[in-house]
């Protein structure tokens, strides 16, 4: 064997070894890879079948080794640069679809049927021979037009998983370049190298690229072991990160902000680069206008808790992260609930609010007054319950119609909200009847109050389209007796039969509960 094909073999031999070092330890550690371990074995098992075919065709002694070897060269060939353009695409975060995979690699197969048959049509090669001044096992060929096809094809996927690996360049944070500039390079020698063949540049009679791409595995190798390129992608992590509907910050153990994703920028309108380095506090000031509501010294792992920002409202979780025992800095999640807080608002509200006149409703009082009345007997103070309703409501609605019956509810309801005061709780019981809790008023200041009322709502009758609706109310009063076992419904029971007591009485009065006028009434 001459000295310069021994040359060509060893540099050959090389890229083979260097890819079936890459296909073991890949294989070997998959357990501990990503999915796109899996892409990158078969990238790497198809570069490895095109370098060791063509190194046992530099051994050829015949034009029938040469074309066997040949053939055994295209079983990898025409793969491997469709299977780097998607292993390429799959590491920058884009969604490898069955249709679009199936379809890239189902040209180079044509390819291989093509040139495994060329001899019944020589659409691939015109001519393939020995070399006819350099000899075995340098072969002499005539290119047919699938070739250059071929040839333009895997160039084309060359060239597009170079172009996509330089376009993340400038947002790939610099901690990760390295990585991205190996692949880079990975790209660039090799589509380079076909270029010059392609172009007929290089020496006659050989292909240059499995002799350089050695140097392409080198680098893959020290990506993978270094780097950690199969088991955490930094680009496809980047797009993620910036595609994220949550905003994160990062900041550093001096609490400087690093790095922050796009929806924090969609967020914080005023947040941009000139603010990486700059402590949080700082930034959050002047995105804000105020202080951060958390102090991240006190924070010892995790914290989660709600914040409002303008009209928008954020939960906010917050995680320490820590590295040999020491801290590293924090993520800071921001996740904009406002949406959820509305509704969670609108649903409380009509849980605990009538619907109609937007004052508590009974659910709501029992909670309230419950509470009061505890309070109360703690501190010895009085409590009064007022129950009332409108007189003849049920001839309003059959007079006026029930669209007038809402409009009388709802003007008693705002007339007596208007004279509300301090330690007094309304709400509509139910139908055309109210309820009030006074805390620390006496049943004659109760009475008192009651009759403040009703002068105020016969006073001033609904007028509606120049149509005047007179309204009165009859009111029943009790107040607790200080017993510790008085309840809230035993209360109410009691302004139920003294509101009883004022309807029989004519209506449009206020009568107190008392045990006398109980065994009147019985």
């Amino acid at each position: 064997m001459e000295p310069k094909v021994e040359a060509y073999v060893t540099l050959v031999c090389t890229s083979v070894v260097l890819n079936l070092s890459i296909l073991v330890y890949t294989y070997w550690k998959r357990h501990y890879y990503t999915n796109i371990a899996k892409l990158f074995m078969w990238y790497t098992l198809t570069s490895l079948i095109y370098c060791l075919g063509y190194a046992f065709s530099l051994t050829s002694t015949s034009l029938e080794q040469l074309r066997f070897w040949n053939i055994v060269q295209y079983l990898g060939l025409p793969f491997f640069p469709p299977l780097g353009l998607l292993f390429v695409m799959q590491y920058l975060g884009y969604k490898l679809e069955r249709k679009r995979t199936i379809a890239l690699l189902a040209f180079p197969l044509l390819t291989l049927i093509i040139n495994v048959t060329n001899k019944y049509h020589h659409f691939y090669y015109r001519v393939y021979d020995i070399h006819s001044v350099l000899g075995v096992p340098f072969s002499e060929i005539e290119r047919g037009t699938w070739f250059a096809v071929h040839n333009i094809y895997i160039c084309c996927c060359m060239l597009a998983a170079l172009l996509l690996l330089c376009s993340r360049w400038k947002e790939t944070v610099s901690v990760y370049k390295p990585q991205l500039l190996a692949l880079i390079c990975g790209q660039l020698l090799p589509i380079v190298t076909a270029f010059l063949l392609f172009i007929g540049v290089t020496p006659d009679g050989i292909d240059p690229v499995p002799m350089v791409l050695w140097f392409s595995s080198a680098l893959y190798l020290w990506s993978i072991t270094s780097s950690r390129m199969l088991s955490i992608m930094p680009i496809a992590k980047d797009t993620i990160f910036n595609n994220m509907s949550d905003g994160v910050f990062v900041l550093n153990g001096s609490y400087q902000l690093i790095e922050d994703n796009q929806a924090c920028k969609d967020m914080f309108s005023k947040l941009d680069q000139s603010m990486i380095g700059k402590p949080f506090d700082q930034v959050w000031y002047m995105l804000t206008g105020q202080s951060f509501p958390v102090e991240l010294d006190t924070i010892s792992d995790k914290l989660n808790t709600t914040i409002h920002q303008a009209s928008f409202v954020y939960q906010l979780r917050i995680s320490k992260l820590q590295q040999s025992n020491s801290n590293s800095g924090f993520l800071i999640i921001f996740t904009d609930i406002t949406a959820l807080h509305t509704l969670q608002q609108k649903l409380e509200h009509q849980a605990y609010y009538d619907e109609l006149t937007q004052l508590f409703n009974r659910r709501a009082f029992f909670q309230q007054s419950e509470q009061s009345l505890m309070k109360a007997k703690d501190n010895l103070s009085s409590f009064t319950i007022i129950l009332f309703d409108i007189d003849f409501f049920k001839q309003v609605n059959d007079t006026y119609g029930h669209q007038i019956g809402d409009q009388v509810l709802v003007h008693v309801a705002q007339i007596c909200k208007a004279e509300l005061r301090e330690h007094m709780l309304l709400a509509r019981y139910g139908g055309e009847e109210f309820v009030l809790a006074l805390t620390g008023y006496t049943l004659v200041e109760g009475e008192k109050f009651a009759n403040h009322l009703r002068f105020c709502i016969e006073q001033k009758p609904l007028v509606n389209n120049e149509q005047v609706v007179q309204v009165t109310s009859s009111f029943g009063v009790s107040e607790t007796t200080g017993a510790m076992e008085e309840t809230i419904y035993q209360l109410l029971r009691k302004a139920d039969e003294a509101l009883y007591a004022a309807k029989r009485a004519g209506r449009n009065q206020v009568q107190v509960f008392t045990e006398k006028a109980t065994s009147t009434i019985t």
